[in-house]
């Protein structure tokens, strides 16, 4: 017997020492998903989403980050769409309004509600070349998302009869998001960006409702 615990005695002693020398913090088998949290918690604090510092971070290898999203800038664009998402909802919920006064409405509050982000202002000031890229290229992961969500809103409506689109609703939610793109991020007319009542009055004008 003493034989037995003197055997289960080193082996518990052995399992401790492994426990002192095992690294601590985060697994190394962090997930995509992890990728994203470091990513989206940097970009909330208006800090560079930085891959290797995330890669080190997760004790993972840059090359499987970009294994997974292909550049900095798509993981970005992910980021963004995480951050954006919850703020499409947050202005869809708790309208009373229906049909194109609704949605006007909804899009006015998300409009407002990025054009006063701290996060997007940020970045956008931080990366001007590249946060352009990753948010209004139709070849990105941003512009597509956003305007399946827009979309999605235009339909809800449409397919309840409380709006009838004066277009497509694919082609009125494209011009719905590039034009709140352009009052939003562009420099290139002067006098619009940031113009929010302004950016409202148009989409009112396309939305075929009152302003």
């Amino acid at each position: 017997m003493q034989g037995k615990e003197a055997q289960a005695d080193r082996e518990s002693t052995a399992e401790s020492l492994q426990a002192e020398v095992r690294p601590r913090g985060r697994p190394a088998a962090a997930s995509r998903e992890d990728v994203l949290d470091a990513g989206l918690y940097r970009y909330l604090r208006g800090e560079r989403v930085d891959v290797q510092a995330i890669a080190a971070e997760l004790g993972l290898g840059r090359a499987t980050i970009y294994r997974w999203f292909g550049s900095r800038e798509k993981l970005l664009g992910e980021v963004i769409i995480r951050a954006t998402e919850p703020v499409l909802a947050k202005a869809r919920s708790g309208l009373t309004g229906k049909g194109g006064p609704g949605l006007l409405d909804t899009f006015d509050r998300f409009n407002r509600a990025l054009a006063d982000a701290p996060a997007l202002r940020a970045f956008v000031e931080q990366e001007r070349d590249a946060s352009l890229r990753i948010i209004a290229s139709g070849g990105g992961v941003v512009q597509p998302r956003i305007v399946e969500l827009i979309t999605a809103l235009i339909i809800e409506e449409a397919e309840a009869g409380t709006y009838e689109p004066p277009v497509e609703p694919s082609v009125l939610g494209f011009a719905i998001v590039k034009l709140a793109q352009a009052f939003l991020f562009n420099d290139a007319v002067v006098g619009i960006r940031g113009d929010v009542d302004r950016l409202r009055e148009v989409e009112a004008a396309l939305l075929g409702v009152a302003s």
